[in-house]
């Protein structure tokens, strides 16, 4: 194919398409999410109250940050889409600072608390 092709027809994704390094646990990560997102998503609706939606932030955390960081912070995030939680865009940390370590999984919680302005 020529390249002027491949340019117009890219394919779409609704999942972050930046580089990120597919170790074993990323490539299973994301591929739940992606399974979810083919399977269930569709009963459940599109009700997320967040930018990207919650399916979405977990792909992105999970291949930015590994499984157990991102899915961390997947899970807190759906957490937070239920009532009295916040809503709004809610974009996945390009960066997280060192107080995150994997022995205080209960600190991922604080990530994206205040980008919906609700709290």
């Amino acid at each position: 194919m020529n390249e002027h092709y491949q340019h117009r027809h890219k394919a779409y994704s609704r999942n972050w398409g930046g580089p990120w390094r597919k170790t074993p646990g990323r490539v299973l990560g994301t591929a739940l999410v992606r399974l979810y997102q083919l399977t269930l998503s569709g009963f459940v609706g599109n009700s997320c109250r967040h930018m990207p939606t919650c399916s979405e932030y977990a792909y992105e955390a999970i291949a930015r940050h590994g499984l157990w960081a991102g899915g961390w912070m997947g899970l807190f995030r759906v957490a937070r889409c239920g009532p009295g939680g916040t809503s709004g865009i809610d974009n996945v940390a390009e960066v997280l600072s060192p107080r995150y370590r994997w022995f205080t999984p209960w600190r991922y919680r604080e990530i994206g608390r205040r980008a919906g302005g609700n709290r």
